[in-house]
């Protein structure tokens, strides 16, 4: 099931969760199953548990969680403080384990560190749902939710490819995140990909920053001195381009166009104000944290998803990471993260 678009994936999911309508057109009795919907039913209580929200992108993760869980009246949502160290986010999981919550959404620091942890809950009767970052075994979930960063890459080659097709010699440059994360590898997979549909494209350099500001601002720095002068930027996160921008602002430079990564408010405002080198931006949307909560409340009281004919809520579910420019920035604007 991939979904379109952040906002129109969001909602198609949401719409389908809590569809009123019967599945009588699927033809095989799937209504009798029960789909979720936004009248209370059994009550649910969802364990969440995530990294620390050091990152604006993980602080919107968090508040997805949180509002769309006070959505339903049914759903007690009990969330950890969340941790970017592997053993006090086991404990964390492990405490929500002992207090028997019915599902459990967990975005682990680091998927296969946490996959043992997984595995226990499920064992133990608790559904989970792995948010974004996978677990090293599909034993340890009952269902996936997150971005493509694979997609994420491709996509952003696309855009950029396509502005830059009629340009003779074209050079283009990559800040990536941080290199020991297959994130950061799978964006760059993609980003290479798309830029083999364009010959007359070449990327002349890449540097790896750590997802932070001022590793985006000194990372940017340097890639702006060895290169003195390309046609695009791609950078694989929004808040380590608030550093990258301030570095182009510093350097004085204008010559080239400027994609981002996530989705951010800023970066939004900044593509529809259209007077800076920032154009675009690639999609790595944090409503999935609320698909996340859809999805545990189904499981925890035995229903479906609406819209399917199957009884079960997929294994899988891959969000779209949709291209924001100054076209269609308004309607993604109200899912932009600060």
């Amino acid at each position: 099931m991939l979904f379109g678009t952040a906002a129109a994936g969001a909602a198609l999911f949401a719409a389908g969760c809590t569809s009123n309508e019967s599945n009588e057109d699927a033809g095989n009795g799937a209504e009798q199953a029960g789909i979720a919907d936004d009248k209370p039913g059994k009550k649910v209580t969802i364990g969440f548990a995530g990294p620390q929200a050091d990152h604006g992108w993980l602080n919107a993760i968090n508040q997805q969680a949180r509002n769309r869980a006070k959505k339903y009246e049914d759903v007690t949502l009990e969330s950890t403080e969340g941790s970017n160290d592997n053993a006090q986010q086991i404990g964390q999981i492990e405490t929500l384990i002992n207090k028997k919550v019915d599902v459990l959404v967990i975005l682990p620091a680091d998927g296969k560190a946490l996959t043992q942890v997984g595995l226990k809950a499920m064992r133990a009767g608790i559904p989970v749902v792995n948010l974004d970052r996978v677990f090293a075994s599909q034993q340890a979930y009952r269902c996936w939710i997150g971005g493509d960063n694979y997609g994420m890459g491709l996509n952003a080659g696309h855009y950029i490819g396509e502005q830059l097709k009629d340009k003779k010699n074209a050079r283009v440059v990559e800040l990536a995140g941080i290199d020991n994360l297959e994130l950061t590898r799978q964006r760059t997979d993609g980003f290479d990909a798309a830029l083999k549909n364009y010959p007359n494209i070449k990327k002349v350099a890449r540097q790896a920053a750590e997802f932070t500001v001022e590793s985006g601002q000194e990372t940017m720095a340097q890639l702006l001195r060895a290169e003195p002068k390309f046609d695009a930027l791609w950078n694989h996160d929004d808040d380590q381009g608030v550093g990258a921008e301030r570095a182009i602002k510093q350097a004085g430079r204008d010559e080239f166009l400027m994609v981002g990564g996530a989705g951010s408010k800023r970066a939004m405002t900044a593509i529809k104000a259209d007077n800076t080198v920032m154009k675009a931006t690639v999609l790595y949307p944090p409503t999935m944290a609320a698909s996340a909560i859809d999805l545990a409340r189904a499981l925890g009281q035995g229903k479906g998803v609406g819209g399917l004919a199957e009884f079960e809520i997929p294994a899988s579910l891959t969000l779209y990471s949709a291209v924001v420019t100054k076209d269609n920035v308004e309607e993604y604007l109200p899912i932009g993260f600060t």
